[in-house]
Formats: structure tokens, C-alpha cells, sequence
């Protein structure tokens, strides 16, 4: 394959991102849906013409990795705090960890039952299945009420950040003790100080600097904490958030010294132009992951009636976990928030992630494929649904 070959089909894939963006903004079927289906359709090209590929899948996790970061840091840079906003961000985190622990509990049930693996096993392979994709669930809330919408964005976070946080607590503690709880307090309390070292000191960077470019300077440092502090099994994810937040929020801090030494003239336009490579960059490498993983699936495997049925138990269980809790958390308008449940980006990312030891046969790739496309598509449905029934209200 030739360089100009390979220049024009990554061109390509970018320009039907864009398009399938634009279709998402006027249909709501959710442009990752169909940047999954152009990886399948690509898949089916390339063995058709019998063309030659390298191992996708030795990329996927680093794309995925650097994708989820961009995503939640756009998101978070969005988000306007004050104090009223106190009670959606509680409701918000008590939805994503009761939902999150109530699912990780039904689907271990689900798995240990195709399966009869060990308990331990068992709920670290419910765990990727659980967590709420906000690669997915951010952007397709775009043309929510602004109150949804922070809903969204704050339960997607919490429950991409809690996902994470029990996630490296399984995997690093087959039996569970009170040391166990000591190190999990500790790690908590680390990347909370590390996340409120990095806030003030990339605010302080941001002023400082008088370089024409100082934007990707700023990403390439998240990255490297956001690196480092994973490679010790700390949930960075934390920091992510937290750092979008504080700079977006940086302005209200009524506090003298604070503002005579952190904040400066053009912060608000340099937020902006953030905010904006930030999008574009995220866009970029979620249409490459996305793309990637449909086109590494192998669909025949799918042509199996014990994978579909189990799929469709787990993604019944997903539902009716998510509108019993947040009828307790959220208690009314429950549509379309009760839809935005899709699983993707991080899901696939913590399977990834799941050690070999722990890796179970029968919950493989196309059982993950499958719950993603599954989400993907009743929360397309639901929020057309929900869309229409306004409409005609």
C-alpha cells in the first residue's frame, strides 16, 4: 500500500466522520454507530480484495486511551459550576456509582451462570460491561436541556472515573481485606492531591507562557500525568475532569492572591482555543477508534444464538437497573436520560486491559461488540422517541 494510498483512505475516513456528525445532529442515531458499521463495511473490502493489514488491535488501546482523555476534558471544560448545581452533581454521582454497582452485580450473575467461572473472575469481566461509555454518551447529549445535559456529562464522568477506580481495585486484589481498603484509600487520596498540584500549576504554565503554541504543550502534560499516574493504578480519569473544571471555573475564585498570580488577561480566550483543539482532537482519534474496532470485528462470530441471547439479557439488565435507580436519584424527566446508557470507548478499553489469567472465552469480542451496538442502538431509539413524544406534546 503506497503512502498516498494510505493518505487518501485516512482523508476518508475523517470526511465521513464529519458527514456522519452532521447525519447524528439531524437523525440521532449516534455518529460512533455508524463509524462502527464503515469499520465492518471496510472489513468486508478488504477481504474481499483479499488486501494484506497489520494488527489494529496492537493501536486500538492507545487511540482509545488518548480519545477518553481529550473527550472528558472537552467535556468538563463545558461545565460552569456554582452552587445550585450542587444537587445535579450529587444526583449525578449517586446515579453513576448505584448503577454502576447494581449492574456489575446482575451481570456477574448473567456471567457466572453462561460460564460457572469463579466469583472473582466472573465480576471482573462484568465490569467493562457496566460502566457508561461518555466517549458516547457526551456528544449525543449535545442537543439535550442544558440541565440533562450536565447530567450527562457529569454521569458519564463519575461513571467512567468509578468504572476505572473498581476496576483497578479488582484486578490488583483478588481477595478483598483490609489492606486491600487501606491501599484503595491511599491511591484516592494521591490522585486528588495530584490532581489539585496539576490544576494550579497548568493554570499558572497557561499565563506564563509566551510560545505561539502552548495548547498541545498543555494536553501532552494531562497525558503524561494522566500516563504516569494509571501505570501506578491510580484512577487518573480524576484529574482529567477535575482539571477542565477548576480552568473553566478558575474565574470565580474571589480569592486576592489567587487571582493576582494565576489569572491573566486572555485566559477566557485561551479556555476558548482549548476548549476547541480539544474537540477537534478528540473527533479525530474517536474516528479512528471506532472505525478500528468495528473493522477488527469478525462479524461471523456473531452468528451465534447463545451470544445473542445472553447479549440481550445483559442489555435488558442494564436498563432495568438504570430507570430503578434513577427513579430513587433523579425522580422525574427520566426521558431520554434513561436511554443514555451506551457502552463503548471505556468498555472496550478495560476489556482490553483485563489480564489474560482473568479473560473468560465465552465473554469475548463479539459478546462485547454486540452490547456496544446493542446500546448504541436502543439509545438512538430513545431519544427519537423521546424527541417525538415532545413534539406532539
Amino acid at each position: 500500500m503506497t503512502t498516498y494510498t494510505i493518505l487518501i483512505i485516512l482523508s476518508g475516513l475523517v470526511i465521513f466522520s464529519y458527514l456522519f456528525d452532521l447525519v447524528a445532529s439531524k437523525t440521532k442515531v449516534p455518529s460512533v454507530l455508524l463509524l462502527l458499521l464503515l469499520g465492518i463495511g471496510l472489513r468486508f473490502l478488504v477481504d474481499y480484495l483479499k488486501i494484506q493489514t497489520f494488527n489494529f488491535l496492537s493501536i486500538l488501546p492507545t487511540l482509545g486511551t488518548v480519545g477518553l482523555i481529550l473527550i472528558v476534558f472537552e467535556g468538563s471544560l463545558e461545565l460552569k459550576y456554582d452552587q445550585h448545581k450542587n444537587k445535579i452533581i450529587r444526583s449525578a454521582f449517586l446515579s453513576a456509582l448505584t448503577i454502576l454497582l447494581g449492574t456489575i452485580s446482575v451481570i456477574t450473575t448473567i456471567i457466572y451462570q453462561i460460564t460457572h467461572h469463579d466469583l472473582y473472575t466472573c465480576i471482573a469481566n462484568a465490569i467493562p460491561f457496566s460502566v457508561i461509555s461518555s466517549a458516547i454518551a457526551i456528544p449525543s447529549a449535545a442537543a439535550l436541556n442544558n440541565t440533562d445535559k450536565e447530567f450527562v456529562i457529569y454521569e458519564s464522568s463519575f461513571s467512567d472515573i468509578l468504572g476505572i477506580i473498581i476496576f483497578n481495585f479488582a484486578i490488583t486484589n483478588p481477595s478483598v481485606n483490609t489492606s486491600a481498603f487501606i491501599g484503595l484509600g491511599l491511591s484516592t487520596f494521591l490522585i486528588l492531591l495530584l490532581s489539585a498540584i496539576a490544576c494550579v500549576v497548568l493554570l499558572y504554565i497557561m499565563g506564563r507562557l509566551v510560545h505561539h503554541i502552548k495548547f498541545f504543550l498543555i494536553i501532552a502534560i494531562l497525558i503524561l500525568v494522566y500516563a504516569i499516574g494509571q501505570s501506578y493504578h491510580l484512577s487518573s480519569l480524576v484529574l482529567i475532569l477535575s482539571t477542565g473544571l477548576f480552568l473553566n471555573n478558575a474565574d470565580t475564585i474571589r480569592n486576592v492572591w489567587f487571582r493576582s498570580i494565576f489569572l491573566y488577561k486572555n485566559l477566557t480566550a485561551d479556555l476558548s482555543q482549548l476548549y476547541q483543539l480539544s474537540a477537534e482532537s478528540a473527533f479525530i482519534l474517536r474516528t479512528f477508534f471506532f472505525v478500528i474496532f468495528g473493522f477488527t470485528m469478525n462479524i461471523g462470530e456473531l452468528n451465534n444464538k447463545i451470544v445473542l441471547a445472553n447479549g440481550f439479557f445483559i442489555l435488558v439488565s442494564i436498563y432495568l437497573i438504570r430507570i430503578l435507580f434513577l427513579k430513587i436519584f433523579k425522580k422525574e424527566n427520566l426521558s431520554p436520560i434513561l436511554y443514555i446508557a451506551p457502552r463503548g470507548l471505556i468498555s472496550i478499553l478495560l476489556y482490553f486491559n483485563l489480564p489474560a489469567s482473568l479473560k473468560i472465552q465465552e465473554v469475548g469480542t463479539p459478546f462485547l461488540f454486540l452490547v456496544v451496538l446493542g446500546s448504541s442502538i436502543v439509545m438512538t431509539l430513545g431519544i427519537t422517541l423521546s424527541k417525538r413524544n415532545r413534539l406532539v406534546q
